[in-house]
Formats: C-alpha cells, structure tokens, sequence
C-alpha cells in the first residue's frame, strides 16, 4: 500500500507549483532552468533550480506518479530527513554529471526532477530488490537495464532525455542509500554489486573515450 507523508507531499507540491508558474512564465523558467551558459557565468543556483522545473504537464506527471510509488519505501526505511537528503543530492548529482558531459555546449539547457526521481527510484530498488515495478519486472532487474539504457542513451544522443541527468540521479541515490544502510552491502549483496556494475561500465568507457 502506497502513502505519502509530508515532507513528500511538500516536495511534490514545490514541484507542481513552480512548473505550472514556468508553464506561463517563460522568463522565469529561461532564469531557473539548467543551462550551461547561464552556470559559467555564476549562476550555480541553477543546479539547484532546475530540479523543480518541467517541461509540460506530462513530463511532470511523470516524475512526480514515478515519485510517489517509490518515496513511500525510502521514507519508511530510512526516514524523512534522510529521504529529503537523498532526493537533494541525486538532484545535484544528476545535474552535475550533465554539467561535465556539456561544459563545452554553451547552448545546453535541460529541466525536471527525473535526476532526483532516479536517485529515490534506485534507493528504494537497493531497498527492496524484490519490488515489483512496472507490470511486475523485480526492482534489481529495472534498476540494471534503466542504468544500461541511460549508457546507450548517453552514447547515441539521439533523443531529448537528460540520460546523463537520470544516470548521475541514480548514482547519487544509490551511494547514499549505502552510506546510510551499509548493511545492504551484506543483505542485499547481489543487487549491490549487480547495480554497481554499470556504473564501472560508464566509467570505463568515458576513461575509452567511447562516451
């Protein structure tokens, strides 16, 4: 059964409100959102800012339904401190790992919570491996090929997915959730490594130059 506490309804609220002011305001969301440029002229802010932005309704409808089924595991684990923790982070993470794959691109811009969504996503999957998610696939076997994807993603860039965004959220979320359970790395041993795995996969073909 899902249930949403506070602190969850607060960050889902946040993001409603200020993409539906972007949806109207083009000013505002051009000022707020991710953007190369706007971050090398001193706007870091805009790592921070973005995370709360979205591009229309179905985007944010999508983040925030993906949200809600995987806040309430994270929550009831780990609690609404480190919930809120984990989510700031994968935000930043997700943002940061795009920063350094489009540093160069002055006109790179992106927008949305998917960085953060993925970190809680991956955080309840190490979790509760067994979940099931999406017409019943095992939380381990989504987490792997969702991470696999994002690498195929990130190497083609042929779409207009942030997969850097969803990969760098994921990361974060899962290395926090075993700085604060690291005891998963000896209850959850199998989906620990097998999530750690693609991770290497990246590194691995960014020091290849293949990505």
């Amino acid at each position: 059964m899902y249930s949403l506490d506070l602190v969850t309804v607060a960050v889902i609220v946040a993001n409603i409100i200020i993409s539906i002011k972007g949806f109207k305001d083009y000013a505002f969301r051009g000022k707020y959102l991710f953007n190369i440029a706007g971050i090398q002229r001193g706007e870091q802010y805009r790592f921070f800012t973005s995370g709360f932005l979205h591009v229309d309704i179905n985007h944010l409808f999508v983040n925030m339904v993906t949200l809600f089924f995987f806040a309430d595991e994270v929550v009831r684990a780990l609690g609404d401190i480190k919930f809120i923790i984990i989510y700031l982070v994968s935000l930043l993470g997700g943002n940061f790992l795009s920063y350094l794959f489009h540093k160069n691109e002055y006109h790179y811009s992106a927008l949305g919570a998917s960085g953060a969504v993925s970190g809680i996503l991956y955080s309840a999957i190490l979790l509760d491996p067994n979940m099931q998610i999406y017409f019943g696939i095992p939380g381990y076997i989504f987490g792997i090929g969702y991470l696999v994807y994002s690498i195929y993603g990130m190497k083609k860039r042929n779409d207009n997915i942030g997969h850097d965004a969803h990969f760098g959220g994921a990361v974060a979320g899962y290395l926090m959730t075993i700085v604060y359970d690291y005891e998963l790395i000896y209850t959850n041993t199998i989906t620990v490594i097998a999530l750690l795995l693609p991770i290497i996969a990246l590194f691995v073909l960014i020091k290849l130059g293949k990505i």
